[in-house]
């Protein structure tokens, strides 16, 4: 997989592009990139600036902390959770 363009790049390119001076085929040209990759930077664009339905890198960014942050403490009530049981075998009439 190609290494991502810079986030700078990629705003200075949307910003040329919806200037609307110049056809989106020769603006993805003369930046070196294709006209798949320029609509798919004008999409996400719109997402941000909610022009258009989505989840933003924001929000994208919090779902992924949130989800890691649920797995570790899934993680650690999976711990508790044993140890609770260890310990409740010693209070066990009988031994």
């Amino acid at each position: 997989m190609p290494k991502p363009y810079p986030r700078e790049f990629r705003d200075d390119v949307v910003a040329v592009a919806r200037r609307g001076e110049t056809p989106l085929r020769q603006v993805a040209k003369d930046f070196g990139i294709s006209e798949s990759c320029l609509a798919n930077w004008l999409r996400a664009a719109d997402v941000e600036d909610g022009a258009r339905p989505g989840v933003t890198r924001e929000e994208s960014a919090e779902l992924r902390e949130l989800r890691k942050r649920n797995r570790l403490l899934e993680q650690e009530n999976e711990v508790l959770r044993k140890a609770a049981a260890y310990l409740a075998q010693g209070n066990l009439p009988g031994k």
